[in-house]
């Protein structure tokens, strides 16, 4: 089995995130790699993991950075598969790795998700996948339809509480 997706973090220190997009994928039965790359202590081995990631068979690669985040667009610039930034809380609430992922130059994009939410880049990159894999793509129409049987199980919960001035039935 070789990975279709590949899940990069600037240091393990954002595993507690990232292994959220991990979970998911493993999830939806998505093959997937994990590594610490860091675009400012090891830029040679960035550099050589973006240029190379196509040639080993990746598909998609979801990046995950904090503070001046850096490693998405060193990724997505050295590559044609498309990036999923992940911006880490960190300083400023991540605000700041948040601006540093979703403000790239014309020409190199990458997607990016909410402060720590590595399952929704993990979500995108299957939805990616899943345009050319059916089974995948059944596989996320049942996690979808889950969510909304989940909300309305809270919704149906809900109403059996009461309030001496609630309304809604």
């Amino acid at each position: 089995m070789s990975p279709l997706v590949s899940i990069i973090m600037g240091s393990t220190s954002d595993l507690p995130v990232m292994e959220k997009a991990a979970q998911f994928l493993n999830q939806m039965k998505v093959p997937f790699e994990m590594n610490a790359l860091s675009a400012h202590r090891t830029p040679e081995a960035v550099e050589t993991f973006a240029r190379e990631a196509e040639g080993r068979g990746l598909r998609v690669i979801i990046a995950g950075a904090g503070m001046a985040a850096a490693l998405p667009g060193v990724i997505a610039a050295q590559t044609t598969l498309p990036v999923i930034g992940v911006p880490i809380k960190g300083m400023l609430d991540g605000l700041d790795a948040l601006l540093s992922i979703v403000q790239m130059p014309p020409g190199i994009p990458v997607a990016t998700v909410g402060v720590n939410g590595a399952q929704n880049a993990a979500v995108l990159a299957c939805e990616m996948l899943a345009l050319a894999d059916p089974d995948l793509a059944e596989r996320m129409r049942t996690y979808k339809k889950g969510l909304a049987e989940k909300i309305e199980k809270a919704n149906r919960e809900l109403a059996a509480v009461e309030f001496e001035f609630k309304v809604n039935s």
